[in-house]
């Protein structure tokens, strides 16, 4: 299988693997982890949520509305993919954040899709406002705009932004979908090998112009961090830390993927993004067999990995012209960086706002 493709279907089947795998175990300690299964590697039911084994959570589910969304118009559509965030909250899923669900529900009561996140956001004290719920689901945006670095940092943080604006969250996307990128595009020996490279280059780039907790949880990353430092917890900062760290320091995506599980906590979302990162990093290919055949919507989730894949060389319309919030695809560039384009289709030309 061609290394682009087989790294593309395996950011976003990896992320579903972490998912399915940590949803049973969901808020457990690795002590009782490891009391109840040993270590576990293979899809488990009940547990956390009771459900079947291989039952992917909203995680992946709400990746899916973004893959699907992307997929359906060829570009980022924020009010498209708020309409489908919408929809699965209607539906009563059986796990869903808090921000997450009082952002959607603001929307469905008829709040601008523009707004909400940063009226949850605000309304929410220190310590409760800056949760993972954006950065689990960021992933499909990669594999599309693995190509377009300004444009894959807009739509990351205009995305998050819709349930999720605190600006550590809008970053944390931007800084693991660039990640995300790097890996996909770089040949198999690099992203084997020599994994903290992307990771190095986005901390050691000013123009980021990182929140402070986020670079201070990157660089320990880059001199020698160890399990016992990292916080498994739903915070959106430590998320990235630790998904990072296990995705990036493992020797395949089974064991980013079973570590990052079994050392407890948020284990579904840090699961899903170490998938995520392992996923990029080797490959469709390299995913247990034993996980993807009991693994909840795979094929549709490997079509619109595939699908986004073959999207990525295209480029993207900005439409901000209406104020419709049912129909209009957002102007993301305004959210963080303004994006042009040369009357030859070249090179974007950028400056922060």
């Amino acid at each position: 299988m061609e290394r682009a493709v087989n790294a593309a279907r395996g950011t976003l089947l990896g992320l579903a693997c972490g998912d399915a795998l940590g949803r049973p175990v969901e808020f457990s300690t690795s002590a009782g982890i490891e009391r109840e299964h040993g270590t576990l590697t293979k899809m488990a039911g009940d547990g956390t949520h009771g459900q079947p084994a291989g039952t992917i959570t909203d995680d992946t589910e709400l990746a899916l509305r973004i893959g699907r969304s992307l997929a359906d118009r060829s570009e980022f559509d924020g009010g498209d993919i708020a309409r489908r965030f919408v929809e699965w909250y209607r539906s009563g899923p059986f796990d869903i954040g808090l921000m997450t669900a009082d952002a959607l529900r603001a929307i469905d009561d008829g709040m601008s899709w523009r707004e909400a996140g940063q009226v949850v956001w605000e309304s929410r004290s220190e310590g409760s406002n800056a949760g993972n719920g954006s950065l689990m689901r960021c992933a499909p945006y990669a594999i599309r705009y693995a190509r377009s670095p300004i444009e894959l940092d807009a739509v990351s943080h205009s995305s998050s932004a819709i349930t999720h604006a605190d600006p550590r969250c809008t970053h944390a996307c931007s800084v693991l979908n660039r990640i995300l990128a790097t890996l996909m595009l770089v040949d198999e020996e690099t992203a084997r090998k020599l994994p903290f490279d992307p990771l190095i280059g986005v901390v050691e780039n000013p123009l980021f112009g990182l929140p402070d907790d986020i670079e201070a949880a990157l660089r320990p990353g880059l001199d020698g961090l160890s399990p016992d430092d990292l916080d498994n917890s739903g915070y959106v900062v430590s998320t990235l830390q630790a998904g990072l760290y296990y995705g990036l320091t493992a020797n395949s995506a089974e064991e980013a993927i079973v570590t990052a599980v079994n050392a407890g906590g948020d284990t579904d979302t840090i699961g899903a993004v170490a998938g995520a990162v392992a996923g990029a990093r080797f490959g469709m290919s390299t995913l247990p067999e034993r996980w993807l055949t009991e693994l909840d919507k795979v094929n549709e989730l490997d079509r619109v990995a595939q699908n986004l894949y073959g999207q990525r060389e295209a480029s993207t319309t900005w439409n901000d012209d209406t104020d419709d919030p049912s129909t209009e695809p957002i102007g993301a560039i305004d959210l963080f960086v303004t994006t042009t384009r040369t009357a030859d289709s070249g090179p974007y030309r950028t400056s922060a706002v």
